[in-house]
């Protein structure tokens, strides 16, 4: 099972990145993927989440409008698009398979099994 978080860079407050999250060894039509963030000095915080059965999915407060998460199971890839990117939203991003479908608990780091390497976003003019 591997996980693989791409697509971090260097952006300006405003802009957008796209993150996905390459995974193999197993099928997102049965596990669900979550996104989390940890910025320096921080706990890790979830982000968003998104199911396999039903495509459901699920956000944090400070995410909600700007961010989207999807997925594309033939390529084995769950994205999310950032959109109006703050400083806040610096930190490290990490993709990892939930055990089980997201639910309320998503933002529980104890409730995912396998963690990729993660990549940072980093807001700053």
């Amino acid at each position: 099972v591997q996980l693989q978080a791409s697509g971090g860079g260097l952006v300006q407050p405003g802009g957008s990145l796209r993150l996905s999250c390459a995974v193999s060894g197993f099928s997102l039509d049965y596990y669900a993927i979550g996104w989390f963030r940890q910025a320096s000095g921080k706990e890790r915080e979830g982000v968003s989440c998104i199911n396999s059965s039903d495509g459901g999915t699920y956000y944090a407060d400070f995410v909600k409008g700007r961010f989207t998460i999807s997925r594309d199971n033939a390529k084995n890839t769950v994205y999310l698009q950032m959109n109006s990117l703050e400083p806040e939203d610096t930190a490290v991003y990490y993709c990892a398979r939930i055990i089980g479908e997201c639910g309320s608990f998503y933002y529980v780091v104890g409730t995912y099994d396998y963690w990729g390497q993660g990549t940072q976003v980093t807001v700053s003019s």
